[in-house]
């Protein structure tokens, strides 16, 4: 393997908000805080299997739909369990053209990023 992904960076207006949410989402902390950016990732840090993701502040309006998104599985329950508490931690349903077949949820964010809920459960590393 010649990289390995070791971050992500989502520019956001609230990183204190998204923060909140996607440790919630993904069993994160947080790592690092500054006044530049919060970093989250698994509370063994920074460099393991699954990347850190750094939550940089903009002021910049967000003009379309994003080019990079998150999927994510549920590894606990099944996905109409773990639907409804994504969407009890502040996610939003979205519409990006999908047609009602598919085996995933369109989700937003507190922020309107959206992500995707996919259907097979995994078990955690």
């Amino acid at each position: 393997m010649a990289c390995h992904l070791s971050e992500l960076v989502l520019e956001c207006h609230d990183p204190a908000k998204l923060s909140e949410f996607w440790c919630a989402v993904l069993g994160y902390v947080e790592l690092d805080v500054d006044v530049d950016a919060i970093e989250i990732g698994p509370a063994s840090g920074f460099g393991g299997p699954a990347p850190t993701i750094v939550l940089s502040p903009t002021t910049e309006p967000r003009t379309a739909k994003s080019r990079l998104h998150f999927d994510v599985n549920a590894t606990d329950r099944d996905q109409a369990e773990e639907l409804q508490r994504l969407l009890s931690l502040g996610a939003r349903p979205a519409d990006v053209g999908q047609d009602g077949t598919e085996g995933w949820h369109v989700l937003q964010d507190p922020e309107g990023n959206e992500f995707c809920l996919l259907r097979t459960r995994l078990d955690q590393p």
